[in-house]
């Protein structure tokens, strides 16, 4: 069957910038010198901008507002459970000094009477903290009712740096099955402690739909093509610019890029059918061909954290400005299609059984030297091979073929390797934290307070408090790690949603898209509140930036957490390395007379204190105790790893940087 020609994307590709109209269904229209002049005058294009600029702003001081409420709001409540609990040692006291007072008959009044004054006060105090803290908390759910209701309003702005969508009933279903697939997962998470050591068939059943497969060789050949063609491509720096005097000439631009990259894809795979599509432009007919390849790309890109630095977000800008309504009805077919995972596999193949046997475990299991006898580990590595072995053929079938069933085990075993170099950074982080200091004890040397203002540090927390403050970061980036392929996946959902519109807007590093991410921020939500139950005590505040100028859109959110385990990484690898390092005389004799000892306490406590100190801003929103904040000091601590007395040890133990080989 061969597809007729379309006329609106021949018009769009053959037109000159700025000259036509391009949306589907109006004629094509040359506008002479008189109009051109009259549309693109200067005078409209400047008040355009301050139009745009002014609401930018607006948005972003009521998220200013917002947070500032919520903070004050947690600083209100911290005041009050401080204040309640001075008051309960206050009457602890007393209690004491009435029981010492009657064995006692020549005993000072005086202090019976200051300690009944002191709880007098300290109850007054306790008093007026819980009803300012009421106040708070009653004007911060006020504020985010009035936040949600302004966001259910419909999107009438049909600027150019906006990207509005249809709420066609496609999109609407998609919305839908995708809300309630969350709110599926949420229940089910709530009960669930992600901890390294759970392994039930629930488990396996639940990360199977969010592990993506593994690339056969066919993929791994589009994925090459892939690459080639984003390495050389300008679409960003071509499409994300503030100079575009209407709506129509962005969507020009975007449309010539695209077209100019699915072309480059084909011509580089098939050079006849390539020709082809140049000459007659029927991209439907190569539908499939291009859902593979940014498939594929997608796919590799999640169980690659470290591959596509850059190729990565051009790919997903581009697949978001392929789902707009007016770019769809031009190519006739749409970019994106679900991502390929272990479970959808097995599902298609009447397969999900195999997640719900005790030997998934075994057969996928990581293999970790650590140190351990050679015969030790091949015991591992045979086991594993026959609890493999034994899978298939107990479920290889017609339907389930054994590729495809070793394909999913390998993913499994994937992921599992992801896990190890990820999240197991962060356990070992909290281990260190917990073996070589105590909250309720201060060694000499080795307190973890700090005090505003000294040494960098944005915040004050003296030693119990920094210890929590840092065990609880922690604790978040570990469940944050154990999760990262849901939030990915989530992610992509709502960055190529239909539905889902961005702002192209300076947040003052540079332009970027400004679009919510209501998926990722239930998850993260979820996430956090999981983390504060576990632990019971939570300091600081708990507000989490999404789709504002700190963290623009989900892809940056990704990006962001991906960090993680390249700044513990290194920091555990020197650590554990360091007694080794010392078997040399020269260098235990260096470390000894500039440390004092051996003991990795001193680089442990600089960390732990000044990778936590609010620092890496000049303000609390975009620092200080927030969620993203306390990543941001540690990329503010490892920024400035070179000026500390300890970085010759770091090179010493072969460290080259937080964002290379380690």
């Amino acid at each position: 069957m061969v597809s007729l020609p379309n006329p609106g994307l021949n018009d769009a590709l053959d037109s000159q910038e700025q000259t036509g109209a391009l949306l589907p269904g109006r004629p094509h229209v040359v506008l002479n010198s008189e109009d051109q002049q009259a549309a693109g005058s200067h005078d409209y294009y400047e008040e355009h901008m301050a139009r745009l600029t002014a609401e930018g702003e607006a948005v972003d001081y009521s998220r200013r507002l917002t947070v500032a409420q919520e903070q004050l709001a947690e600083y209100a409540a911290q005041k009050e459970e401080d204040a309640a609990g001075y008051l309960q040692q206050a009457q602890s006291l007393e209690k004491l000094l009435t029981s010492w007072l009657e064995t006692n008959d020549n005993s000072p009044d005086r202090v019976q009477a200051a300690a009944r004054d002191l709880c007098q006060k300290l109850a007054e105090e306790a008093g007026e903290a819980k009803s300012f803290a009421a106040q708070q908390k009653a004007d911060v759910e006020r504020a985010k009712r009035t936040s949600s209701q302004a966001e259910l309003a419909p999107m009438q702005d049909e600027e150019d740096v906006k990207r509005p969508r249809e709420e066609n009933g496609h999109a609407n279903g998609h919305a839908q099955e995708a809300s309630t697939a969350m709110s599926q997962e949420e229940e089910e998470d709530d009960d669930s402690q992600p901890t390294a050591s759970t392994s039930g068939s629930n488990n396996f059943l639940e990360r199977a739909k969010y592990i993506p497969l593994r690339l056969q060789l066919e993929e791994r050949r589009l994925l090459r093509l892939l690459e080639a063609a984003l390495s050389v491509s300008e679409y960003t720096d071509k499409v994300d610019v503030l100079s575009w005097k209407s709506k129509t000439s962005r969507i020009h631009a975007q449309i010539k890029d695209i077209c100019a990259i699915l072309c480059g894809l084909v011509v580089a795979q098939d050079y006849k059918k390539g020709q082809q599509l140049v000459r007659d432009r029927n991209f439907q007919d190569n539908a499939e061909f291009f859902q593979d390849c940014f498939e594929a790309g997608r796919r590799f890109k999640i169980m690659n954290p470290d591959k596509m630095r850059s190729e990565y977000g051009k790919l997903v800008y581009l697949l978001m400005d392929s789902s707009d309504d007016h770019v769809q009805n031009l190519l006739e077919f749409k970019c994106v299609r679900p991502l390929r995972t272990v479970y959808t596999l097995l599902e298609e193949c009447n397969g999900l059984a195999v997640l719900q046997d005790p030997l998934v475990e075994a057969a996928t299991a990581e293999i970790v030297a650590g140190g351990r006898p050679r015969p030790e580990i091949q015991r591992d590595i045979r086991r594993k091979e026959k609890a493999r072995e034994a899978l298939v053929q107990r479920y290889s079938s017609n339907r389930l073929p054994e590729d495809y069933l070793l394909q999913c085990l390998y993913s499994i075993s994937d992921n599992n390797s992801f896990l190890l170099f990820n999240r197991d950074p962060v356990d070992r982080m909290i281990a260190y934290l917990q073996h070589y200091f105590q909250p309720n004890q201060v060694e000499q040397g080795f307190s973890l307070g700090i005090s505003g203002g000294f040494e960098g540090a944005r915040l004050t927390h003296n030693h119990q408090r920094q210890y929590n403050y840092a065990l609880q970061s922690l604790t978040l980036w570990r469940e944050i790690s154990h999760d990262m392929f849901k939030l990915w996946c989530l992610a992509e959902t709502d960055l190529l949603s239909e539905s889902n519109s961005y702002r192209l807007t300076n947040t003052g590093q540079g332009l970027n898209r400004v679009q919510q991410a209501p998926g990722v921020s239930r998850a993260m939500h979820n996430i956090l509140h999981k983390c504060q139950k576990q632990i019971g005590h939570w300091v600081g505040s708990s507000v989490i930036h999404l789709g504002d100028h700190n963290v623009p859109n989900a892809l940056m959110f990704i990006d962001k957490y991906t960090q993680v385990p390249r700044i513990l990484n290194p920091v555990v690898l020197v650590v554990d390395g360091l007694p080794d390092l010392c078997k040399d005389a020269q260098v235990r004799a260096y470390v000894e007379s500039a440390f004092g000892s051996v003991e990795q306490k001193s680089i442990l406590a600089d960390f732990f204190k000044h990778a936590f100190d609010g620092g890496g801003a000049d303000n609390f929103f975009d620092a200080g105790s927030c969620i993203d904040g306390r990543l941001t000091s540690a990329w503010n601590w490892s920024s400035k790893i070179e000026k500390k007395p300890y970085y010759h040890i770091f090179k010493m133990a072969g460290f080259v940087g937080f964002d290379g080989r380690f």
